[in-house]
């Protein structure tokens, strides 16, 4: 048991030292195809801000391609989230550090403002701990309280390795063909109940999980 702990900490150790630098070696070599792009580049050219929601196990590569781009994200406050904190911070966004367990509310608030102020939002709304491809309400309440379009994100990766997590984290292989696929905005009522906030929810995890099995299609 102490030389599985130990062995876990030594790979955290090294995760620290090496794998900000090995994901952007990674992503550099990726072939990416982005469909409807249009969307997010007239949000960009305008000036404004949006959320951004793409699965957990899918968040590799959007990460990287809206790193220095003035969002905001939110992680979870376990080790695992300690790393990817480490890489969010290298690619210049703001890291709030919470989930739907631990700091959820505060975090998500934290969040809102970020949102109502000076920053898009990047978010894995099935995170951090599933159930995959279910969509919690982070997201639609988000753009819904700070008034900003939602934008939903698939990812499909040609060649991958995916992992036994929970969320079958994919990991691309070097030089591999990446399609991503932008929903057009979603536009959240600030005026809608909780049913009807619920509704959207359910709405926009459907429309995410057809993006997704779309961007798989190669």
């Amino acid at each position: 048991m102490r030389l599985r702990k130990f062995r876990q900490d030594t790979l955290r150790v090294l995760g620290n030292i090496f794998l900000t630098g090995l994901v952007n070696v990674l992503c550099k070599t990726l072939r990416v195809t982005l469909v409807n792009r249009s969307v997010v580049d007239s949000l960009e050219i305008e000036n404004k801000n949006y959320v951004l929601a793409f699965w957990h196990g899918t968040m590799l590569l959007p990460w990287y391609l809206n790193r220095k781009k003035n969002f905001a994200a939110l992680i979870s406050k376990s080790k695992d989230g300690d790393l990817l904190a480490k890489i969010l911070k290298h690619w210049k966004y703001e890291v709030v550090r919470g989930s739907s367990s631990t700091g959820g509310n505060v975090a998500l608030g934290i969040m809102i403002d970020f949102a109502k102020n000076k920053s898009s939002i990047a978010i894995t709304p099935d995170g951090p701990r599933g159930p995959v491809y279910k969509m919690k309400a982070g997201a639609v309440i988000t753009a819904k309280k700070s008034h900003l379009p939602l934008v939903l994100c698939g990812i499909g990766i040609k060649k991958k390795k995916i992992l036994s997590s929970w969320d079958s984290f994919e990991i691309p292989a070097p030089f591999t063909k990446v399609k991503v696929i932008f929903s057009d905005p979603v536009y959240v009522d600030d005026r809608l109940g909780y049913n009807e906030t619920s509704k959207v929810i359910l709405e926009c995890e459907k429309k995410l999980n057809v993006l997704q099995s779309e961007a798989e299609r190669f």
